[in-house]
């Protein structure tokens, strides 16, 4: 089919891009030699993944580099603008957490996400694998160190400082050589040094004790217990400025699973583990994960890879030491990394390669049922609202019918809106408009709650925006349970309640009504004022700050004149919200 094209692929470094038939791209990838790749997929043997990959592939596209490492940029750039269905995805990966302990004059101790944001990462300890891990360690320092406990400094004593926790830094004058003292003790503990941390501990347990206070003796006693848990579960590797990433796989049946050890100061501080399905060689894919897995977590000053890895074009993109250990304590690590991942493979292959039969089997029904179209991407939509008003409305992904929640979205309602017809067709047009104007990515298939009526107000924003997308409804009978697929066409299929595909679609409209619901209840539950505001199309949260600090009370937001109003916010959105406040009236 590729032969001609593929007989003038030059033999250079390059990315390549795989479509269907659609002119979708489903697949990105690079190589050192693109013609050797490119043949390989349709000359070669191919299994798993890669062969389902092949079989949709209708038309491919190159792009030469002048070296490696711009292949490898310009791959991930495509992977990232493209979002390709067989490229790995890790967009719902959550990143882990680290503990930060602050740099300001009166510090704080808590548990942090968002890493990527912070300007200064040498102040924050991890990651822990285990959030729950992160929340023990600060509450047992908080515990044991008198630190300041609120956000913003108060204007009185709060419960902490009568409890003895915090050295009250809102009225008293603190004593700074004890305060630095305390963070020194508290960066040496999260930094590997648990001595002084053990030796207050073991103080304040005796001091308990001696008060006959044998209940919080017992608590400082857990405390010294879980310290020494910890570290005798702790692998010691090298000296204490040893701080790195260790990453290693094992493959088998077109699944790659990988382990990551994460080494601070000189310890097993924990391990990640993935297993995923691979379309590409496993190098590529290996690296693939690299990659994307530091796109939310913090880079070291040293990550280790296996031989098989090129280091050096890694080393360059992450702009940092990537190297491979050959001999000593790193190498035994390595190969127990290795081992490690081949372990969680085996025991969980025979789970993966199951659940992936009936995902593969519920899509090829759905593909049957619309009449042969491939279906990766699913959009579904549910309306909520409180007797009949305040409607919200609320969208989930789900590819390969497995949910993309960070691309999850949330609908405010015209208020103007008093049924759900109204609802839905507000909210389709507004979501496949955006995506028009912001040639953003399209759905294989739409999905909404209800039966003809539903599709039909659908199909018809759909007619007006020129968009041609497979669209269903997905009906209930009497017991309010899914039951029939309403088509485009209006036609009605019934599904079988003990298949696959049954299964799938009623979990999808379980997450979606689970979705709007949440967010309604989120709404209702944030109090009269910023529920009012909340309900306002056009008024996000930064919005509704803005006006709370203005103004202060609903009333007073009712008293103010557009004018007023419109040096906050937009005046179309200031009508809007005197609209509102009057028909709630």
């Amino acid at each position: 089919m590729f032969k001609e094209k593929l007989a003038l692929v030059p033999d250079l470094p390059g990315s390549y891009q795989m479509k269907d038939i659609n002119g979708n791209i489903i697949y990105v990838g690079k190589a050192k030699r693109l013609k050797r790749r490119l043949k390989s997929y349709f000359t070669g043997r191919v299994t798993g993944k890669t062969k389902k990959l092949v079989s949709e592939i209708n038309d491919f596209e190159y792009i030469v580099t002048s070296s490696e490492l711009e292949s490898l940029i310009l791959e991930i750039t495509l992977i990232k603008k493209y979002n390709p269905k067989y490229n790995i995805l890790l967009k719902d990966d959550k990143s882990y957490p680290y503990i930060e302990f602050t740099k300001e004059k009166y510090p704080i101790l808590r548990v942090v996400r968002n890493t990527k944001s912070k300007k200064n990462k040498n102040n924050l300890y991890g990651p822990f694998p285990n959030v729950g891990a992160a929340r023990r360690v600060v509450y047992m320092l908080n515990r044991v160190y008198p630190l300041r406990k609120c956000e913003r400094l108060g204007r009185d004593y709060c419960l902490y400082y009568h409890i003895g926790e915090c050295l009250g830094y809102c009225k008293t004058n603190v004593d700074l050589e004890k305060l630095e003292n305390m963070k020194k003790e508290i960066t040496a503990f999260l930094s590997g040094d648990s001595s002084h941390v053990l030796k207050e501990l073991e103080s304040k347990m005796q001091s308990a004790s001696e008060k006959l206070n044998f209940e919080k003796a017992q608590e400082y006693k857990q405390m010294i217990d879980d310290i020494n848990i910890t570290l005798k579960n702790q692998k010691i590797v090298l000296n204490k400025d040893i701080n790195l990433d260790l990453f290693n796989f094992y493959s088998e049946e077109n699944y790659l699973s990988i382990q990551v050890f994460f080494i601070r100061s000189g310890t097993l501080f924990g391990r990640s583990k993935k297993i995923i399905n691979i379309s590409d060689t496993e190098e590529e894919s290996f690296i693939e994960y690299i990659i994307r897995f530091y796109e939310k977590e913090i880079i070291p000053r040293e990550v280790l890879v296996p031989e098989k890895i090129d280091s050096e074009v890694l080393s360059k993109y992450l702009n940092t030491t990537v190297r491979t250990p050959y001999r000593g304590d790193m190498k035994e690590l390595m190969k127990l990394a290795k081992e490690n991942a081949k372990i969680a493979l085996e025991e969980e292959l025979k789970t993966i390669t199951r659940d992936e039969k009936i995902r593969t089997e519920a899509i090829d029904e759905l593909s049957i049922v619309l009449g042969g179209v491939k279906v990766n991407r699913i959009e579904t939509f549910d309306n909520s609202h409180l007797f009949g008003t305040y409607y919200v409305a609320g969208m989930v992904v789900f590819e390969n019918f497995e949910p993309l929640r960070n691309e999850y979205r949330k609908y405010k309602i015209d208020i103007n809106t008093k049924d759900d017809l109204k609802a839905m067709e507000e909210v389709i047009y507004r979501r496949y408009y955006r995506l028009l104007m912001e040639k953003g990515h399209f759905p294989d298939l739409i999905i909404v709650d209800g039966g003809e009526t539903q599709v039909t107000v659908a199909k018809k924003i759909l007619d007006e925006l020129n968009l041609s997308i497979n669209l269903i409804g997905l009906k209930k009978d009497n017991h309010h349970r899914t039951s029939v697929i309403v088509t485009s066409t209006l036609d009605e299929i019934e599904l079988d309640p003990h298949g696959h595909l049954f299964h799938f679609l009623t979990r999808i409209q379980d997450e979606v009504h689970r979705f709007a619901i949440t967010y309604h209840r989120q709404i209702k539950n944030k109090g009269t004022l910023a529920s009012v505001l909340e309900m306002v199309p056009g008024v996000g949260s930064k919005r509704r700050q803005e006006l709370l600090k203005k103004f202060s009370s609903l009333k007073k937001i009712k008293e103010a004149s557009l004018e007023d109003l419109s040096k906050i916010i937009p005046k179309d959105v200031a009508i809007e919200l005197k609209n509102y406040l009057e028909k709630k009236e």
